[in-house]
């Protein structure tokens, strides 16, 4: 077991550091014209699969980097280039984090690789979780998926809201109800291959941050999908289904459905993303406050601004430390006794908000203007707070463990 320590080795540094000159030298001066565009920027995704960074490879070696600092050492560094533009590069991974929980090693090896495409050829993926009455309550979810034994066929009816990479995926991931009456308990995931007949785009969101970034509607109406494409297998759903009938009337049992078990991993690598943004804020306001003269002198000099910039510094080394924790404690295999990463998105999401709104402040007039980047920063993490789990449910989830309580 890798112990936790603050000192990354020389191969982490090594691919920090050229994470980090491309998200300067490619992410960063395409930002501005993405976001006004709110259009995927697959030229940016395309040379990013050039050098390697969108790929399957390069994800597994983050992934399974036994400190677990991998993901948020990558996800930091990619977002402190924007946020926009580095989700439309990595939301392919929450998709594939949802077959690596569920899914066997037969699908791992088949659907995984079709998500990313080939250099020439790149392809994204989709994670279809929230609906639209159905978002934080996944206990409320309707979208059904149900078995046509005769045909060994699933067939899946329904509608996904707030899907990244939403009707233009090649691949999606769809959680589905396969026994209402346990509730979230009685959710599935489900692969849907290309080209699938009766799977469509709804509305494209025209969003408040993160525009670069596709988010839609998907609608499935009479989706047939072969009885492979039920991660997981039958055998195992049925076994799973069994148990938690037997147990249903004994109330308190923590089982994780489908989402929650992809969210869980996913957690502390959307606080590492919170963070990246929070960063390119502070490093941004630093640098204006050392140049930026008033009354002859920097506004640095001031301790009104000084002050809010040790705050800010420190709050964000405080969220890094917490995300870092949680992701150390999930691949080690410790269990998360506290909800740490539940923690960990959470402050880091808070801080995010709360830095870029600071940068916008010591900024003055220019931060409120799209002249000045601080300002799309801002509207970028205001996501943070809200998806794969809001603020709120953060509390709650944290609240719930603390008391000895099951979360649902």
């Amino acid at each position: 077991m890798a112990e936790f320590t603050m000192d990354l080795s020389d191969d982490q540094k090594q691919v920090r550091d050229w994470l980090h000159g491309f998200a300067k030298d490619v992410i960063r001066p395409a930002a501005g014209e993405w976001d006004e565009r709110e259009e995927t920027p697959w030229p940016v995704i395309q040379e990013a699969a050039k050098v390697g960074i969108y790929s399957l490879d390069f994800y597994a070696q983050q992934f399974f980097d036994p400190t677990g600092l991998g993901i948020p050492v990558a996800m930091e560094e990619l977002f402190w280039g924007d946020a926009g533009i580095a989700l439309s590069i990595v939301g392919t991974g929450l998709a594939a984090v949802g077959v690596l929980a569920n899914g066997t090693e037969e699908q791992i090896g088949t659907w995984i690789p079709q998500m990313y495409g080939d250099v020439n050829d790149v392809k994204v993926a989709a994670f279809c979780s929230s609906e639209p009455d159905a978002g934080s309550d996944v206990a409320s979810m309707r979208t059904r998926a149900v078995y046509d034994e005769a045909k060994d066929e699933w067939v899946l009816n329904g509608t996904k809201t707030w899907a990244t990479n939403g009707g233009i995926a090649a691949v999606h991931v769809v959680v589905a109800v396969v026994d209402p009456e346990l509730g979230s308990k009685g959710h599935a995931s489900f692969i849907v291959p290309p080209n699938t007949p009766g799977l469509t785009q709804g509305q494209k969101f025209k969003k408040h941050g993160i525009r670069a970034s596709h988010t839609a509607e998907v609608v499935l109406e009479d989706v047939r999908i072969p009885g492979s494409c039920l991660l997981g297998g039958k055998e195992k759903l049925d076994e799973r289904l069994a148990r938690s009938r037997e147990k249903a009337k004994a109330g308190g049992e923590r089982v994780k459905n489908a989402a929650m078990a992809t969210f869980e991993a996913s957690r502390p690598a959307v606080g590492a993303m919170a963070v990246g943004t929070a960063r390119a804020a502070y490093d941004y306001a630093l640098e204006y406050a050392r140049t930026r003269e008033q009354f002859g002198r920097p506004i640095i000099d001031n301790q009104g601004i000084a002050f809010q910039l040790a705050d800010m510094r420190t709050q964000i080394d405080a969220a890094r430390l917490l995300v870092w924790r949680a992701s150390w404690m999930a691949t080690t295999g410790k269990k998360f006794e506290s909800a740490e990463g539940s923690m960990s998105k959470l402050y880091a999401s808070e801080t995010a908000k709360k830095v870029t709104g600071q940068a916008i402040q010591i900024l003055g007039g220019n931060g409120f203007t799209r002249e000045y980047p601080v300002e799309r920063m801002h509207r970028d993490a205001a996501i943070y707070t809200i998806f794969e789990g809001t603020s709120e449910i953060q509390r709650l989830v944290i609240a719930r463990t603390l008391a000895g309580m099951p979360i649902r």
